[in-house]
């Protein structure tokens, strides 16, 4: 009986057999033109040792326990070994950052590992983020440190739960190295405990990957991508050619319409979406300094980087967004011939898509799941600016407004469940006008045709109790590196049933603790790994 390190597992090379590579093979910075990959080798590391693995995700790619538990894996994960089948390469893109055009950017410190068949016959790129330099590392070292990759596994197994499009992690593997870091750019580099996170979605592929070479007017290597792409992971649009190239660029659109409407639903703030960080498929990647809104702040951002501009702030995502789908658009305009009609096309589906994905999804936050009535946009408006004045925990307040859907007759004074939501003391004025809010939303409530039970299960299915708020992550990343990871383990296993009541867990769904407003980690981050 084969060993599990030698069990059969297959691997395919579509993205390397279908377009060119970079001729060269050393790891010096440099760029790359006619390609839009490098092929490049992991560094091995010191001591690669499994820290944290997600059984659920294993399951979908064919990766039983005996795998898991192989030391061979730890090694393969960390980047000093290979299953058979593997090809490492870095993809060359570029991007958009903060508004800016940045040029070529590419894999500075991720390198995939190859492309996976899983039992049910769909292909998974794995991908290594922290293995080391490539071609695209600039002036960087490649490496990843611990508290990063802890918040990348456990947020990105965390949006799955969700249900929010995203990219999955498999594995959190220590080096056994430390790495310089410094964390807020301010002049003092730390060493810190490395780590690498293997990260898996269909693709990677990003909007930039298809700026860079229309930016160099590579109109063959522009279009071999985009035929490619649509190939392979949009084959209902036809085979590639002028009307597929139009729809591809409309489904990215409603695509990435549709994932912004869940960001907002959720509270959600990416914290860096540079057109290199946004998903042709539609997926949330690339897990920087990301957090969730407590109080309800339209001009919340965790990114100390943004803080001046706060261009990637809560308020700002779907306009950014929009943004971002212009600028996949404009580099697709040689494949249209010119023709900017299809771009307009495409940011009109986003906008569509965006609208009536975020009303509805909204609408269930608070229970409204029949047909629209005359009052319920106002009713919503009037939620929202509320909750801006008022400085309660959104995410709380809105799961624990189902328990008030659920009384027969509508309150007469703000009920103690939703009182306890303030951040400091509720202000006389705030709490009448939400006790006026709340006896006209239970009136609406209680006529919907399911019943006020109904509308109250929806919202319980629409508002999560547990998300990863930062204060969380950082707990789980001081116990991590003074060598505990049960933290770690328990914040994974509690936040894949994010609707479920839990109450063994009570304390990993509370308002954010007055030291963590001010804590690095909690309430700032920078794009620093």
């Amino acid at each position: 009986m084969p060993s599990p390190a030698s069990a059969p597992r297959r691997f395919v090379r579509r993205f390397l057999d279908a377009l060119p590579g970079d001729p060269e093979t050393a790891r010096t910075t440099r760029q790359v033109h006619g390609a839009l990959w490098s092929p490049v080798q992991p560094t091995p590391v010191a001591s690669p040792r499994l820290l944290a693995w997600s059984q659920p995700l294993a399951d979908e790619l064919g990766l039983d326990d005996a795998t898991r538990d192989d030391p061979q894996t730890a090694a393969v994960l960390g980047g000093n070994a290979q299953w058979d089948g593997m090809a490492p390469y870095a993809a060359c893109y570029g991007g958009h950052q903060f508004g800016n055009w940045a040029g070529q950017l590419g894999d500075g410190r991720a390198i995939t590992l190859g492309e996976l068949v899983g039992p049910d016959g769909r292909v998974h790129e794995l991908q290594l983020k922290g293995a080391g330099p490539t071609p695209y590392s600039r002036r960087g070292d490649g490496r990843a440190v611990l508290r990063s990759s802890i918040r990348e596994f456990l947020c990105s197994e965390a949006m799955a739960a969700l249900g929010v499009p995203t990219t999955r992690a498999l594995s959190l593997v220590g080096t056994g190295e430390q790495v310089v870091r410094d964390m807020f750019y301010d002049g003092n580099p730390a060493y810190e405990p490395g780590a690498v996170v293997c990260r898996v979605a269909p693709s990677f592929l990003r909007f930039g990957n298809f700026e860079l070479p229309s930016s160099r007017g590579d109109v063959p290597l522009l279009r071999a991508l985009t035929d490619f792409t649509i190939r392979t992971f949009f084959p209902e649009l036809g085979p590639p050619g002028p009307t597929a190239y139009e729809a591809f660029l409309r489904e990215v659109a409603v695509r990435t319409g549709r994932l912004l409407a869940q960001w907002q639903a959720h509270g959600f703030v990416h914290g860096v979406m540079n057109t290199d960080n946004m998903s042709i498929l539609g997926l949330t990647i690339d897990y920087g300094p990301y957090g969730w809104i407590e109080p309800l702040d339209f001009r919340f951002t965790p990114n100390t980087t943004d803080f001046r501009e706060r261009r990637y702030a809560y308020g700002n995502q779907p306009s950014v967004a929009l943004w971002n789908v212009a600028r996949l658009g404009e580099a697709l305009l040689p494949l249209f011939d010119g023709r900017e009609a299809p771009v307009e096309e495409a940011l009109a589906a986003y906008q569509q898509a965006f609208g009536e994905s975020a009303t509805a999804l909204f609408r269930r936050k608070i229970g409204l799941v029949s047909a629209e009535t005359a009052d319920d946009a106002a009713l919503l408006q009037e939620l929202w600016q509320w909750l801006q004045a008022a400085e309660v925990d959104v995410i709380l307040w809105l799961r624990r407004l189902s328990q008030v859907a659920r009384q027969a007759t509508a309150p007469t004074a703000m009920p103690a469940e939703l009182l306890a939501c303030w951040y400091g003391a509720a202000e006389t004025g705030h709490v009448a006008a939400g006790l006026a809010w709340l006896q006209r939303w239970h009136a609406r409530v209680q006529g919907e045709p399911g019943g006020a039970a109904a509308a109250a299960a929806a919202m319980d299915g629409a508002n999560p109790k547990y998300v990863l708020r930062n204060w969380l992550a950082q707990e789980a990343i001081d116990a991590a590196q003074a060598g505990e990871l049960g933290r770690v383990q328990r914040l994974l296993d509690v936040l894949r049933r994010p609707f479920d009541e839990q109450p063994e867990h009570e304390d990993l769904a509370q308002k954010r603790p007055e030291w963590a407003r001010t804590k690095p980690g909690c309430a700032t981050l920078s794009c620093s790994s």
